[in-house]
């Protein structure tokens, strides 16, 4: 990561041109000051004046209160309705997931394309010479430890099972060809449109479908949203959040409602796309658990894992990226390599 670690304050209002250095910014919380030249929106918004601030049992509480509040409350009523109506919740996902397998695929490889493209472009272009952080900024991490925080809080998990399982899962779906409902779509994890009694047909579709997700692909669309978050805190001085990527488009409206259901609709999608790869890792590890030592599988192991991962991820943010993130990631990537030995 290029950036440096001094912070300005939106009350001081330098810097906002190339010729203009930000070395003098002043101290208060923000984001981190770019180093060196630097080019800042000039907005009349002031970072976490929506906020709520509270430090309870020496806890620093800083939330945004129309989104954390919208958040909270629609993801409440999602459990608490899924929870209570657990067959008709399966009946409702299982639609929606055949419905989109059926009709968006697509859609799918049109996306992670234009990713793919879109970032070999961001390379070749001048863009690619840009320094988050500013022109100065010099990076704070050694290289080992940056690709240990790119693999563990990236890809995580998944790539250790998925990389290995899913050539397997696609060629025996694949092979089967595919399988429609009574509705018309279909109901089959099959890649694309299948090769039913192909083995050969069946082994490229399973390749091509494992490299799709867990190649270039996944990580041109991490890399996208990656640089647009940092380039707009890091070098234009807004805050880090989703909505400040859509400042060229909405100007200060992104400081309203408008910004608001963005940032709403990032946290949806960051929540279920973790609390998707966190069960499927809890049940993961709760079968190795089983057949290592015997331990049982059930709902009370799965709880206990997931609490566990849980407050382990908490106290490594709690800790900061130095401390926290970038420690667990490289034990975490010691593990990972001592499972391939």
């Amino acid at each position: 990561m290029w950036r440096n670690n001094k912070r300005y304050s939106r009350e001081n209002p330098v810097a906002n041109t190339p010729e203009e250095s930000p070395e003098n910014l002043s101290e208060p919380t923000g984001v981190p000051a770019p180093e060196g030249a630097a080019n800042l929106i000039d907005t009349d918004y002031k970072i976490g004046q929506d906020n709520y601030q509270a430090s309870p049992l020496g806890v620093n509480i800083d939330i945004h209160g129309a989104v954390f509040a919208v958040s909270s409350l629609v993801i409440l009523a999602f459990v608490v309705l899924t929870l209570a109506l657990p067959e008709q919740s399966t009946t409702v996902f299982d639609g929606i997931k055949n419905w989109i397998n059926s009709h968006m695929t697509w859609f799918f490889l049109l996306a992670g394309n234009i990713f793919v493209l879109l970032c070999l472009g961001l390379i070749l272009s001048p863009l690619g010479s840009i320094r988050i952080g500013g022109a100065k900024a010099t990076p704070d991490f050694s290289r080992p430890s940056w690709f240990a925080m790119l693999f563990a809080a990236g890809m995580g998990i998944g790539l250790m099972f998925y990389g290995v399982s899913e050539p397997l899962s696609h060629y025996g779906t694949a092979f089967g060809g595919t399988s429609i409902g009574e509705d018309g779509v279909r109901t089959d994890w099959a890649p694309l449109g299948a090769a039913a009694d192909d083995p050969a047909g069946s082994t490229r579709l399973a390749m091509a479908a494992t490299i799709f997700h867990w190649g270039l692909h996944p990580w041109a669309i991490y890399a996208i949203v990656a640089l647009s978050l940092s380039i707009f805190a890091y070098n234009k001085g807004l805050p880090l959040t989703v909505r400040s990527i859509f400042y060229p488009l909405l100007g200060e409206r992104v400081w309203g409602w408008p910004g608001h259901v963005i940032d709403i609709l990032a946290v949806f999608a960051t929540l279920f796309g973790l609390a998707t790869s966190l069960g499927i890792g809890a049940q993961q590890a709760a079968s190795g658990l089983n057949h290592l030592f015997g331990l049982g599988s059930g709902d009370t192991t799965l709880v206990l894992l997931i609490t566990g991962i849980t407050a382990i991820a908490v106290i490594s943010i709690v800790a900061g990226v130095d401390k926290g993130v970038k420690r667990l990631s490289e034990i975490n990537m010691v593990l990972a390599f001592l499972l391939l030995m």
